[in-house]
């Protein structure tokens, strides 16, 4: 029925864009209609010299004007809607596998400090970073990386978040249409330099000049209807307006100066206007996008003003624009003047604004989990300092939803030893766990019946390489990674560890001698470690303290010539191995 939702939406787009091309035809012929009627008949008029043409031709230029600007809003409207599809097509590509070609990967996040991101799939091509993103600014996909963070974050606000996310997964039509708005934005647009202008030094007037361009425009006025009432001459209005304009002209570059924040500013700040007029026209029920829209408050009407002010700034680069609102009203004056008690009243809240914005796109993204599977759940988020996971069903957000085999967990603090044939689902199984820790301090759902934990910091070892840069072996490089979760687990902090068939970079002896150590070192009463490996030696590991080691497995079964798989976690050792077949069916092995 998900999918169905976004199939839908998609048809009704598609059929509304061909209506809204008939229509812009239709306008563009009509706007040429009535410019040649227009010209023909002003022409008509002159050689006829008839009254009636010219008024008909006035008419049939307003009417253009009218057409233009309704042009203008479909074209507009077109816009929107083409964003509308594409972000359509990003939660279709979600059911059918397309998402693999989402261009936002979130690879920059990526870092040798936080190797948890590339070991859980956390960032880069195929990740789930790639997956969720609804994230259009740059402010908002800087915090959607910085919650997927392996340390926990606070977890009242991960709480509200939960309250956030599930009511934007009911309401998969905003989410859209917030998303569609901001698709409009450029990639990765970044506020900082736009708020840095904005709330840069402010130029205000001075009391002289503030008290010119009010008293002096209206002193011009009356004397032109004084002129006009033959009380005194016409020479009086036209030197006040003169001076006007030479005062306008003196001030040039101040007024470049105190504009120039303006300047460019229309395309992003009609957006940002319209995404906010879209949030505080919207009726929430959670209270915390209650709490995000109450902050909020009043952004829409400023940032009109701000329009109006950025429209003047633009315009008056037009000479004849510039030499009229100055000849008539002082505009640049004006403009500096309401442009600085801008500054004083809403300059210091457009940051919050923007903030709040970065918050919905982490929530719109978050929402996506819900909004395209079937099975999703909000995490239960225990307190307490002793390490505690319960999940059930818990499985991969990364595998099609008809390919993906749930497991059970229960576990406090404990070593597990994990065994398996290879392709039995080891490597997933700790993903799919680590991963699902991560996602549920953030405030995400996660794709499972039940899942409830307390806080925990994740540690992993999975995605092991060399480094010929820095001459590391794959070996020492584990080394490293397995020495950095010894170090901080004499910290006594709540730790979840995952370590992938320890230390494989190096010989057999050596590798069983290191894994006991390592092991042994990680088994304590705060922390629940997590081991695969094929060395069935490491299953007779006995605990150095009252931290229990035990053992689970995966195993596989065969159907006839194939071998097969259920992805299901066993408790004991595996007692089978695949490797021989799995040559022979390369014809490595006769």
């Amino acid at each position: 029925m998900k999918k169905h939702f976004f199939e839908s939406a998609r048809e009704i787009d598609l059929s509304y864009r061909k209506h809204l091309d008939r229509r812009s035809q239709h306008l563009m012929t009509g706007r040429l209609v009535l410019f040649a009627l227009a010209l023909f008949s002003a022409a008509a008029g002159y050689d006829q010299h008839l009254p009636i043409l010219y008024a008909f031709a006035a008419a049939c230029g307003i009417a253009f004007m009218r057409l233009l600007q309704h042009h203008t809003d479909v074209k507009n409207l077109l816009l929107f809607l083409d964003s509308h599809l594409a972000i359509l097509s990003q939660y279709l590509g979600r059911f059918n596998g397309e998402w693999h070609q989402l261009a936002e990967t979130g690879d920059r996040y990526r870092s040798e400090k936080l190797p948890q991101g590339s070991d859980l799939n956390l960032f880069g091509a195929d990740s789930i970073y790639q997956y969720i993103c609804a994230a259009r600014t740059r402010r908002g996909r800087d915090l959607l990386a910085a919650a997927l963070s392996p340390v926990p974050g606070d977890r009242a606000l991960a709480a509200k978040r939960q309250q956030g996310t599930a009511e934007l997964i009911r309401r998969p039509r905003l989410c859209i249409d917030l998303q569609a708005l901001a698709g409009l934005l450029p990639d990765h647009q970044d506020a900082t330099g736009f708020l840095r202008n904005l709330q840069g030094d402010h130029i205000a007037l001075n009391p002289l000049l503030h008290r010119l361009a009010f008293g002096l425009p209206i002193l011009s006025l009356l004397s032109l209807a004084a002129a006009a009432a033959d009380f005194i001459s016409w020479l009086v209005p036209g030197i006040l307006y003169l001076l006007q304009l030479l005062l306008a002209a003196l001030c040039f570059r101040r007024s470049e100066r105190a504009l120039a924040p303006l300047f460019h500013l229309q395309p992003a700040l009609q957006l940002y206007t319209h995404i906010f007029q879209r949030l505080e026209q919207s009726g929430f029920s959670s209270a915390y996008l209650n709490e995000l829209q109450l902050r909020l408050h009043g952004s829409t009407r400023s940032l009109r003003r701000l329009e109006r002010l950025s429209d003047y700034a633009d315009m008056r680069r037009n000479y004849f624009f510039f030499i009229m609102s100055n000849l008539l009203c002082l505009g640049d004056l004006h403009c500096i003047d309401r442009f600085s008690h801008w500054q004083q009243h809403s300059a210091r809240s457009i940051s919050d604004w923007i903030d709040v914005w970065s918050e919905i796109e982490l929530l719109m993204s978050f929402a996506v989990i819900g909004q395209t599977r079937r099975l999703y759940t909000f995490p239960e988020l225990l307190a307490g300092p002793e390490p505690h996971i319960e999940a059930a069903g818990l499985n991969y957000l990364l595998l099609p939803e008809d390919k993906a085999i749930g497991n059970d967990t229960r576990t406090a603090a404990e070593t597990r030893i994990i065994t398996g044939s290879n392709m039995s689902g080891k490597t997933t199984y700790l993903r799919t766990l680590a991963s699902a820790a991560i996602l549920a301090y953030a405030g995400a759902p996660v794709c499972a019946q039940k899942l409830a934990l307390t806080p925990l910091t994740v540690f992993t070892s999975i995605r092991v390489t060399d480094d010929l840069t820095r001459g590391l072996s794959t070996f020492y490089a584990e080394l490293l990674r397995i020495k950095s979760m010894v170090e901080f687990s004499k910290k006594k902090i709540p730790m979840f560890i995952c370590i992938d068939e320890i230390f494989k970079g190096t010989n057999s002896a050596d590798r069983i001698i290191g894994a006991r150590a390592a092991i042994e070192r990680l088994t304590n009463p705060w922390s629940i470690t997590f081991v695969s490996t094929h060395d069935f030696e490491l299953c007779h590991l006995t605990s150095p303290n009252t931290t229990p080691v035990t053992n689970y497995h995966f195993a596989e079964h065969y159907e006839g010539d194939r071998i097969a798989f259920d992805f299901k976690l066993k408790t004991g050792r595996c007692q089978t191995t695949n490797a021989q077949y799995l040559l022979k069916m390369a014809g490595i092995l006769e």
